[in-house]
């Protein structure tokens, strides 16, 4: 067992996790993992491969890909070289004259072109002058003769008797809108299939997730978060002590796996989630709900206005 190996499978066994977690894990075949773990590099299928490999192997088990492949090139085949081939083109005169000659025709056309565009704006800038102008003169005088005559002003004493027999209006305050307090509704367990529970969320934009370690004193395990699914993104991927516990708030599904269900307990949207304390690695997968994803898509529709006694408008 080569250097390179013994350092993976020793990652890969204080997690917890067996050949056929990482392969999960990584998409790697589990003869391809063994032959990394052996320094049989001969079974992978190329050099490429080799680094692809080793890199993705090395993440999943939570060390530094570039320093794991830094400190090891050493043990990894080098890349074959592509062969060069060299192409000579001899220049073509006739080529190279008809090239020359579309150049200056085009040149000139160009030039010609462009003298004539600048041509037809003078035109019709000064054609387009004087039609404005009589425009002008039209629209004031139609102007002029609607205009009204002033109107009489009204005795000052005729609008203090209508102020004295008016009643004021009534002022309406429209009632507070008190929001709605959405209600998350817990998540459902659909299916599970070898040692993954499948479960279904409610509708939510952001869903909190609680993970608290529950061993005994001095006792550590590995935990892992991804976005979407197994193949996601890690949002989380550490050792959780006894005590201690992490919280995340997360939109969209995700996937959850330890390495010791016994040790560890997990929460999503106040609900607790049974684990069957296992003392083998154990998987979650939190897909969203088909309502969610409808509700997610109408949030972006055009917002209603509405308007109030006093005549004002609030979205």
């Amino acid at each position: 067992m080569s250097d390179l190996g013994a350092l993976l499978k020793k990652a890969r066994e204080q997690r917890g996790l067996s050949l056929d977690d990482v392969q999960d894990l990584t998409k790697i075949r589990t003869r391809y993992l063994e032959a990394i773990e052996e320094g049989n590099h001969s079974v992978l299928p190329g050099s490429f491969y080799v680094r692809a490999f080793v890199k993705n192997y090395a993440e999943n088990v939570g060390l530094d890909a570039d320093e794991v492949l830094r400190l090891y090139q050493h043990e990894m085949p080098a890349p074959a070289p592509e062969p060069v081939v060299e192409t000579v083109q001899r220049p073509r005169r006739s080529q190279v004259h008809a090239t020359d000659r579309w150049s200056r025709w085009g040149f000139r056309t160009l030039m010609w072109s462009f003298l004539i565009l600048i041509v037809v704006i003078v035109y019709v800038f000064y054609i387009s002058k004087p039609a404005d102008n009589v425009d002008t003169a039209d629209d004031q005088t139609k102007m002029t003769e609607n205009a009204e005559p002033p109107k009489a002003e009204e005795p000052a004493n005729q609008g203090t008797t209508n102020g004295q027999n008016a009643t004021p209006a009534e002022t309406v305050t429209p009632d507070p809108v008190v929001p709605e307090t959405p209600t998350i509704s817990a998540p459902v367990l659909e299916k599970t299939s070898g040692s993954t529970d499948y479960y279904t969320l409610g509708a939510a934009e952001k869903h909190t997730v609680e993970i608290k370690s529950v061993g005994d004193a001095g006792a550590t395990t590995w935990l892992g978060v991804r976005a979407k699914d197994k193949s996601g993104k890690y949002l989380l991927n550490m050792n959780l002590d006894t005590g201690k516990s992490e919280t995340l708030e997360i939109a969209g599904p995700f996937y959850i796996t330890f390495a010791k269900a016994h040790l560890i307990e997990v929460t999503v949207d106040g609900t607790p989630i049974p684990d069957g304390d296992k003392t083998k690695t154990h998987k979650f997968q939190f897909n969203e709900s088909e309502n969610a994803a409808g509700n997610s898509a109408a949030g972006t529709g055009t917002t209603e206005t509405q308007t109030d006694a006093t005549g004002t408008s609030t979205p």
